[in-house]
């Protein structure tokens, strides 16, 4: 089956040949549905970590998602690295979709947005990170057909709840329209995310792997699952160290206790008329059965949808 980047104008043709792949030969034993299976568990607990609830509820710090970002450079650079010499391999060259995928670059443009022309200079591999990116080099050197496990699992959430990762963030943090500062989740390349995925899949199903290197795979996404939340719970950690940041021009956020009179956004500091304060207000909007069941079924599908990309 050629690759995408080889044949830009016969996208159609292999989502053709992925349908039938799909409609006929679909198995239990399908790569794709043994990591699909064998992950569920680690899915669970990786979306269940602070980092993750706080980044999905909108509270993120500016500065935390900029290490993140960090984090990020570091292990897509092992990653892309490991791929490019393995480029060629068999037991991984059909998923190899350098234009498509690869985040090394994006990322630098978010890093030089963030920290300035000398990014390289300001940023470091932290020691969370290090250890993942450890591992990466291990297995692109020394066991080839594992690298599968971790590009599967970082370039398949990048392409699924990543994407709602990357609208949280940019509401969050203001972050321009022009998507500066989340190029990562940016994938100019490719037209239909989900087509893609599914050529993706059928490329994994398709590698010749007996049924023991299937199961090392399942067993290295797992892994991959566990460094990722490593990273989480590192970043988590630094987050609680640091300094809430101001909102809204500069005002603290009214955290609802205490004589409102003290409200940055009460009428006598923002010369308004009214005396109301508009987090009194949220709250007792919140409060209504209604409206809590509109918001819980809101967080539930926005965690669904990020559970691929755990992060």
């Amino acid at each position: 089956m050629p690759s995408a980047q080889e044949s830009p104008e016969g996208g159609e043709e292999d989502i053709l040949r992925y349908e039938e792949m799909e409609d006929n030969a679909v198995s239990p034993m399908d790569l794709s549905e043994l990591l699909k299976e064998g992950t569920k568990e680690s899915h669970d607990h990786a979306e269940n970590t602070q980092f993750v609830k706080d980044f999905l509820k909108g509270r993120i710090k500016k500065e935390l998602f900029k290490l993140a970002t960090v984090a990020l450079y570091f292990t897509y650079s092992a990653l892309e690295e490991e791929m490019d010499r393995n480029k060629d391999n068999p037991v991984f060259a059909p998923l190899y979709f350098p234009i498509e995928l690869h985040r090394r670059e994006a990322l630098a443009k978010d890093l030089k947005y963030f920290y300035g022309e000398d990014w390289k200079e300001k940023i470091q591999c932290s020691d969370a990170t290090q250890q993942y990116v450890d591992r990466i080099h291990h297995v692109g050197q020394h066991e080839p057909e594992l690298l599968v496990a971790h590009a599967y699992t970082r370039y398949m959430g990048d392409l699924s709840g990543g994407q709602v990762l990357k609208k949280v963030a940019q509401r969050a943090l203001k972050l321009p329209s022009t998507e500066e500062g989340i190029q990562f989740y940016v994938f100019d390349n490719i037209s239909n995310a989900q087509q893609f995925k599914q050529l993706y899949r059928a490329r994994m199903n398709a590698l010749d792997l007996d049924k023991n290197t299937k199961e090392r795979i399942v067993e290295e996404a797992n892994k991959a699952f566990r460094f990722n939340m490593q990273v989480f719970d590192e970043l988590d950690k630094i987050g609680r160290s640091l300094v809430e940041e101001a909102q809204d021009g500069g005002f603290p956020v009214h955290d609802g206790k205490g004589d409102i009179r003290k409200c940055p956004y009460y009428a006598d500091k923002l010369g308004m008329a009214s005396p109301g304060c508009p987090f009194h207000a949220a709250v007792d909007l919140a409060r209504q059965p209604l409206v809590q069941l509109v918001l819980a079924a809101c967080m539930a599908v926005a965690a669904g949808a990020a559970a691929w990309y755990i992060l």
